[in-house]
């Protein structure tokens, strides 16, 4: 059935001010947003997230709840994106992705979801050894995309590669001033040879750019992955207060630290990327 405000052809005719004119019917709006969201890449894991199912049980997690409602709400009028830091089950790629939801459903925009170890694999399968180029197809997207999500940065194996593809896309978005989100295990401190310190993973030069285009918001939680079932609110804020007695102080660095801190495939040798490192073509 047409709709009975544009007769589908996607503009709604209004009147201001005595002025007669048309706009963008709700209609197209709501089917763009809709084909946009299918194409975003967003993992089925994460397809329910919103900012209203985020459970924020301590200041920290509403504090960031609260900074994403704010970016969401505010787009296309907002001028920093997020880095979103903490140990892994806190919650970072729900809000991430709620925002990205949130966004592509109210404003049409065109954004993009990525695990950050995900995309460097796509881009390296691509990889051309011989004219040193990769296709297009797959980082024009990643760097046009008026909202992208980067997941898990940090977490790639360090390469000469690796550093210069990230600082492509990074320094892209960060030159026409795309916004973008980043999710992180490592801490923020400047600490150039710790190696579960974001610095060490990512370089100096990234890390300057990210805290021109980002907010940071460390959220502090439990792991959620490991709340039983049928477990609630009051379970994970045992969990955390655990998880804090446990874990060192977020400023002490060392082996214990590292520790905790790496992912246990790290720990065990199983690293996450199943390549060696050196440019793609290696």
């Amino acid at each position: 059935m047409p709709c009975e405000l544009c007769d589908d052809t996607g503009w709604k005719p209004v009147e201001k001010s005595g002025e007669r004119r048309v706009v963008r019917c709700d209609c197209w709006r709501d089917q763009v947003g809709h084909q946009r969201l299918a194409d975003a890449n967003i993992p089925r894991r994460y397809q329910h997230c919103t900012i209203a199912n985020f459970t924020a049980y301590n200041e920290s997690l509403d504090k960031a709840a609260r900074i994403a409602r704010k970016v969401a709400d505010a787009f296309p009028a907002v001028t920093k994106g997020l880095l979103l830091e903490g140990l892994p089950g806190v919650g970072k790629t729900h809000l991430a992705v709620a925002v990205l939801k949130q966004v592509i459903q109210q404003t049409g925009a065109r954004g993009l979801f990525y695990d950050t170890r995900d995309l460097l694999r796509i881009i390296r399968s691509t990889y051309d050894p011989s004219i040193r180029t990769t296709e297009l197809e797959i980082l024009r997207p990643v760097m046009t995309s008026d909202l992208l999500v980067l997941d898990d940065l940090g977490a790639e194996k360090t390469s000469e590669w690796v550093e210069e593809t990230m600082n492509l896309i990074v320094n892209t978005r960060y030159n026409e001033r795309r916004l973008t989100i980043f999710t992180s295990n490592y801490q923020d401190i400047p600490d150039e040879t710790d190696p579960n310190s974001l610095l060490f993973r990512i370089g100096h030069r990234m890390r300057s750019r990210l805290h021109e285009m980002c907010e940071f918001e460390v959220l502090d939680g439990a792991d959620y992955r490991e709340l039983p079932t049928n477990g609630g609110v009051d379970d994970l804020i045992t969990m955390w207060k655990m998880r804090k007695k446990t874990l060192p102080s977020p400023g002490r660095s060392g082996r214990q630290a590292r520790a905790h801190l790496r992912d246990p495939a790290e720990r065990d040798g199983r690293g996450d990327l199943k390549w060696p490192g050196g440019r793609a073509g290696s």
